[in-house]
């Protein structure tokens, strides 16, 4: 799987800044405390498709799933020996600095802001902004210019439509029902969000497209809590990652996923 540039950078990052606050006292786990307990705790989303969601039946899958599963079979030497924590966008990044889970794998981009108070491991996937229609008008993003392209409001889309199609003009919406039925009564063409998003969108509802090149590029990677006493565990989990990538195992997971190889 190929990764920006942006990986060195980010990761030069997280080793020169220093954290904005301390957190509360931790109770997550470095790497020895998580072996002699025996089970790796991750927060992960069940609404995302297809990073994490739930099945029919109830249970949590997904990329995101395989992976914390993957990282305990490599930590501890069993799949099932992780407990997944569903959790929010509000509340990923507090419950691993208040120690309540050892790391989260929850669609969180690495960004600068955010190395300043968490850790992150290596990439495992490489998101970005892309574009979904069900128009067959609509072959390639610079098919938009002039016509009228949802997103959501405050979000990294708007960035990336200003700067690679400045011609398009916006539809600023608050959530994803509120997009899909702006599409609906015809007052947009097209939707635009992260490529993983888009991915689940196009399998629960066929008609829609993802329209390729994604806009932009964003990495996906595992969070960890700051603090000498998790190098340990990052390592590892690097290490892991490293050689899932080289394996090809990523890559394919990925696919299964019906995630684009970027």
């Amino acid at each position: 799987m190929k990764l920006p540039i942006l990986v060195g950078i980010a990761l030069g990052l997280g080793v020169s800044l220093s954290l904005a606050f301390s957190p509360l006292p931790a109770i997550a786990g470095d790497l020895p405390a998580i072996k002699k307990r025996g089970r790796l705790i991750v927060a992960v989303k069940e609404t995302v498709r297809p990073l994490g969601f739930r099945s029919a039946n109830g249970q949590l899958q997904g990329l995101e799933i395989d992976l914390a599963q993957r990282l305990a079979q490599e930590l501890l030497g069993r799949s099932d020996a992780v407990e997944l924590k569903p959790v929010t966008n509000q509340d990923r990044f507090s419950l691993v600095m208040n120690g309540k889970v050892d790391i989260a794998i929850a669609h969180v981009t690495l960004t600068p802001s955010r190395l300043r108070i968490l850790s992150f491991s290596l990439p495992y996937y490489t998101d970005g902004t892309a574009i979904i229609t069900k128009s067959s008008i609509i072959q390639k993003p610079t098919d938009l210019t002039g016509k009228m392209v949802a997103v959501i409001n405050g979000s990294t889309a708007i960035e990336a439509l200003r700067s690679q199609l400045p011609r398009v003009n916006l539809v600023g919406v608050d959530s994803y029902d509120a997009a899909k039925a702006v599409l609906d009564r015809g007052e947009a063409i097209a939707f635009a969000a992260d490529v993983s998003i888009l991915s689940g969108w196009s399998q629960e509802f066929p008609e829609y497209r993802v329209i390729l090149p994604a806009l932009s590029s964003e990495l996906l990677a595992i969070v960890l809590p700051k603090g000498q006493q998790y190098n340990e565990l990052k390592e590892q989990i690097d290490q892991i990652l490293t050689r899932l990538r080289n394996s090809g195992w990523l890559e394919e997971r990925a696919k299964y996923w019906g995630l684009p190889i970027r």
